[in-house]
């Protein structure tokens, strides 16, 4: 079996204007250098949106908030740089709507890495979290959530996917000092 860790949307336009995010740096920082040690593949997704607008969905009140908060979201800013120490052998993905698959080279990625399972990480819990494990599964993927490492703006909302959501869909929930990286 082989092993990815996705961290995803920890990039320092999230980090420094949303507060909750704090919450998840500290544990994801302690399991990198296990995670590296043990062999798991790294990848940091980080997310931005052209300048020019060219990628909005018409109509779509939230990604025109996103791109209307200018470098926070705007590829090559300084907000989408992620806000975790990122090693040379890990990969660096960009995508541009909450699922870390939508229309990257992720798949493309793990499956030349012979991956057949996944622990998540990130924000937001009910976004980015959820959109990338319910599209890792449908790739055939085993997920496992890493509980401490995500985050949501609700506090309810995460309770209600790492407790209900989550594991009604066959995804192991747990903390990121119980994660069993080895085999990677």
């Amino acid at each position: 079996m082989t092993t990815a860790l996705i961290i995803g949307d920890l990039q320092r336009g999230i980090t420094g204007n949303y507060p909750f995010t704090g919450t998840v740096l500290p544990p994801i920082k302690s399991l990198l250098p296990r995670a590296r040690a043990d062999g798991a593949l790294i990848v940091f997704v980080h997310f931005a949106l052209r300048g020019n607008g060219a990628d909005l969905p018409p109509g779509n009140a939230l990604f025109e908030s996103f791109h209307g908060a200018g470098d926070t979201f705007h590829e090559g800013s300084a907000g989408t740089e992620i806000d975790l120490p990122v090693a040379d052998e890990d990969v660096v993905v960009l995508k541009r709507r909450a699922s870390a698959f939508a229309g990257t080279d992720l798949d493309l990625v793990l499956r030349a890495r012979g991956v057949d399972t996944v622990a998540i990480a990130g924000v937001a819990t009910s976004a980015m979290v959820a959109a990338t494990a319910y599209d890792a599964a449908d790739r055939g993927y085993h997920v496992t959530v890493l509980r401490d490492g995500c985050a949501d703006g609700d506090p309810e909302m995460h309770g209600f996917f790492v407790d209900k959501v989550f594991p009604s869909r066959g995804f192991e929930v747990v903390p990121c000092a119980e994660w069993p990286v080895g085999g990677g």
